[in-house]
């Protein structure tokens, strides 16, 4: 694999703005890469996806139709904190930093607020480089091991 840079941009968009083909990529995307590609056949589309706070970001280029590289969705919980989550990008595109590119805007709204995540148990690394610790065991999520992390604000 190599690590040449990519050129994407990061895109941010409320739920209720996206425009419909563009959804269909990121649920495309993130179909191919929990579902397919992990071999793990659980409902990705949670029914949060059209939330009225729900933001999308995603990568790609500038031109239209654009290839959705990466995304990630954040979310605001009823008990004020944010929620990130659903973060993947192309197996073709991995190892380039899109992934980081995705949390430092999605973090960049979430600014000094809390913050909570249910990260794969071998990308706990990963999130804890952003400030995310454990606040509790790793569980079971449809044959996948999760680590419930948190960010308080900074």
């Amino acid at each position: 694999m190599t690590s040449e840079a990519i050129a994407a941009t990061v895109h941010r968009c409320w739920a209720a703005d996206l425009e419909p083909r563009t959804m269909y990529e990121i649920l495309r995307l993130r179909v191919e890469v929990f579902v397919v590609e992990q071999a793990c056949p659980y409902a990705e589309l949670d029914g949060r996806d059209l939330e009225d706070r729900a933001r999308h970001y995603w990568l790609g280029g500038s031109g239209q139709p654009e290839p959705v590289l990466g995304c990630v969705r954040l979310l605001k919980e009823p008990t004020g904190d944010y929620r990130i989550g659903r973060l993947c990008t192309t197996r073709t595109a991995r190892g380039r930093g899109l992934g980081r590119r995705l949390m430092e805007a999605a973090l960049a709204e979430v600014g000094d607020g809390g913050c909570v995540l249910d990260s794969q148990e071998h990308l706990a690394g990963f999130y804890s480089g952003y400030g995310f610790v454990p606040t509790g065991p790793s569980y079971d999520w449809d044959g996948v091991a999760h680590v419930p992390m948190r960010r308080d604000g900074r």
